[in-house]
């Protein structure tokens, strides 16, 4: 119960703007930049001096989001960098070469924000691969866009402090409330008539991409997270008496940056945190839901295995677009 409460009135930030060490010289990567959390994340690495690539849909709208953030600029001549990163999650076609040209423009990034996501889309929406769309952007995209940027993450961990060069993985507060993840691939990977189940599904597949990569990649942190209930763009698929209904337990975006920020740069954080869950505004929570640490281990463990499925599903969908 007590762990419940304090997903919707949650213990006081211990990490924001106004105690962040610099971050110059670090290099970020922010999803879903140009609104939101992803923005507002992006406004404090770039105010505290990181060098930040602000990810959207069209260059048109990361250059507006860039300009908005320079215009309100709070760091008193200490910011970083703001760079456009034009990709299109929902188009697996469009990953690779925006990460090409990010590659032949860095040497390296620290940390990969997979911060994109979308919820409760009209029914039938699509990818243009033809995947549902929740699963499309929340998983599939942000999972081909990690696997690309994998051997620069790689590279940067080598000369970097221990755990410092990480991915954060988005997830949702349908991990504790939410119906327990299917036992099957195959229910996994099979849409249902029922957005808010496929929304779900995608938020059950970003921890399990998570736990995936920890174990990938040791030199990398890679963790997900809850970053809260908050006041953003997420719920404009939903009936309008929603977020009218939720208003009273919902947070400014900020809130969700300070979450990512914790789990991306926060040095309470270490390798042997890798494949972990956070809630807000940034700790590890104290006691997972036994179903989802039941999928996440394999059936010689006692559990169902359905994680490690995921993870080879996503990578057969990806294969022919790296």
């Amino acid at each position: 119960m007590g762990n419940t409460y304090s997903l919707f009135f949650p213990p006081t930030p211990s990490l924001t703007e106004d105690n962040l060490p610099s971050q110059s010289g670090k290099v970020f990567l922010v999803t879903g930049g140009t609104s939101g959390v992803g923005y507002e994340l992006c406004s404090i690495l770039y105010n505290a001096g990181g060098k930040v690539y602000l990810a959207g849909r069209s260059k048109a709208s990361t250059e507006a989001a860039i300009e908005k953030i320079k215009a309100s600029n709070s760091s008193n001549g200490s910011a970083g960098k703001l760079v456009p990163f034009a990709v299109s999650l929902e188009n697996l076609s469009s990953i690779k070469p925006a990460v090409e040209e990010f590659l032949a423009n860095e040497s390296r990034l620290d940390v990969l924000f997979n911060n994109a996501g979308v919820s409760n889309p009209p029914k039938n929406s699509k990818t243009a691969q033809g995947h549902e769309l929740q699963m499309g952007v929340n998983c599939l995209g942000s999972y081909l866009l990690t696997q690309l940027l994998l051997p620069i993450l790689h590279k940067t961990a080598a000369s970097a402090p221990s755990g410092s060069v990480r991915v954060v993985w988005t997830s949702s507060i349908t991990v504790d409330l939410g119906p327990s993840p299917p036992p099957h691939i195959s229910e996994m990977t099979t849409p249902s008539s029922n957005q808010q189940t496929n929304y779900s599904i995608s938020k059950y597949g970003n921890w399990f991409l998570a736990d995936g990569l920890s174990k990938q990649d040791g030199s990398i942190l890679s963790v997900s997270q809850n970053p809260g209930n908050l006041k953003s763009k997420l719920t404009r698929h939903m009936p309008s008496i929603v977020p009218i209904l939720a208003g009273p337990l919902l947070y400014p975006p900020k809130y969700g940056a300070y979450t990512n920020l914790w789990c991306g740069v926060s040095d309470e954080l270490g390798l042997e945190d890798n494949g972990k869950y956070a809630l807000p505004w940034g700790r590890f929570h104290p006691a997972p839901p036994p179903k989802m640490l039941e999928a996440l281990k394999a059936e010689s463990e006692g559990g169902t295995g359905v994680a490690a499925e995921f993870v080879r599903w996503c990578e057969d969908q990806t294969r022919d677009y790296r």
